[in-house]
């Protein structure tokens, strides 16, 4: 190595070592997540940790956002709307976070929504599904990364249309807006490519006994059953379908976060066969998710679902959303996410300007041996639908 090199690379040390602690020492910018971390959520709620735990890592190792580090304040909001907001209102007033997100339950994201309007503050879910929250209950400052409902619901009705055309279907849902939500959604899609709609049925959320509902399923003589039950409660209602020979001559299609990398290996063989639209798959076979799926994996021994993935993913479109309007101030950011496009693990997504909601790739996924296959996919903006926000 000559003396020029040498110096040159002396230079370049030094240089990287005063930027990093440049970064240390700056204001840190605030993200307040209020995610469960119990109950029977709590599987999606580490999901979501883990996602943004990650990304979080990275972007402060290349030096933050506008130099600032980012910083992650976790609570506990127990998928309950009420926590949520006890919990969000102490993010915003007490802590001073710059953003927040994490919510599960959609009632959950509707109610931490209008926290955030009355804060004067911005947030995004990455993980609700109800179709409200970017629709008749839209809030110019609440932004959704991931697939609604609709979303899901149209890739998944293009499969069924080609797999099981006409078919009879029986649908069971969680009691609240999500659940509500997510089987509006798909039997509107469903009806469209020429399902029949055989009866429905909406059981309390952390539902211990689904056995109540097994004589109405088997009255209405469905060949395929949707469900948007989540978490733990998808544990036990396909264990005890399995128990009661319910799951011999019926296909299983549900929501996308009803079977997931987190609870399949609790559902075990029940869950064989189950299908589902959803806007990530760890079998995406692309560069950036392969590596994504490694780092993920390395962090965390488990491969990251669409939660994992779209939680990573929303660092990132908050990171250029900052330095697009080169502040970390409500409005401006606010403006800067309109129609933003950045990169993700599935590709590339759009926010729409209209509406909030990210525009994105759907696949068709369909559980087999055990593992998620990738069976079919359609173009985000064949997915998306209309904009029906007429808030904003």
């Amino acid at each position: 190595m000559t003396y020029k090199t040498t110096i040159l690379a002396a230079l370049l040390s030094a240089t990287a070592l005063v930027s990093a602690q440049s970064v240390q020492a700056a204001d840190p910018i605030k993200i307040g997540v209020v995610t469960p971390l119990s109950g029977t959520y709590a599987g999606i709620g580490q999901q979501v940790r883990w996602g943004l735990d990650l990304a979080t890592k990275e972007v402060n190792a290349a030096g933050g956002i506008m130099g600032r580090p980012v910083e992650l304040i976790y609570e506990d909001e127990e998928a309950n709307p009420s926590v949520a907001v006890q919990k969000a209102d102490k993010l915003f007033q007490v802590n001073k976070v710059d953003f927040l997100t994490g919510t599960v339950n959609s009632g959950s994201t509707l109610a931490v929504g209008q926290v955030a309007e009355r804060a004067g503050k911005l947030i995004a879910t990455t993980v609700s599904f109800a179709d409200s929250i970017t629709a008749d209950k839209c809030s110019p400052n609440v932004f959704r990364v991931n697939a609604r409902a609709g979303q899901q619901s149209a890739a998944l009705a293009v499969w069924l249309s080609k797999e099981k055309p006409k078919a009879n279907v029986f649908y069971l849902g969680p009691d609240y807006e999500m659940g509500r939500s997510t089987v509006a959604a798909f039997k509107a899609s469903a009806e469209k490519v020429g399902a029949a709609s055989t009866g429905e049925v909406f059981a309390p959320l952390d539902s211990k006994d689904y056995t109540q509902y097994f004589g109405q399923m088997r009255a209405a003589k469905p060949q395929v059953l949707y469900t948007s039950v989540a978490g733990n409660d998808t544990v036990r209602l396909l264990t005890q379908m399995q128990e009661f020979g319910l799951l011999n001559n019926l296909t299983v299609v549900g929501a996308s976060g009803t079977v997931t990398a987190q609870n399949l290996p609790a559902i075990g063989k029940a869950a064989e066969g189950f299908v589902t639209g959803v806007g990530y798959s760890a079998e995406i076979d692309t560069p950036e998710n392969k590596k994504f799926v490694a780092a993920f994996k390395a962090a965390n021994k488990i491969d990251p679902d669409l939660y994992g993935a779209d939680s990573y993913g929303l660092i990132y479109a908050y990171k250029a959303a900052v330095e697009k309007a080169k502040s970390t101030e409500t409005d401006k950011v606010r403006t800067a996410f309109n129609d933003l496009k950045w990169q993700t693990p599935q590709g590339e997504k759009t926010l729409r300007a209209g509406d909030h909601q990210a525009v994105q790739t759907m696949y068709v996924v369909r559980v087999t041996g055990g593992k998620f296959s990738i069976v079919g996919q359609v173009a985000g903006t064949d997915a998306i639908g209309p904009d029906a926000c007429t808030r904003f």
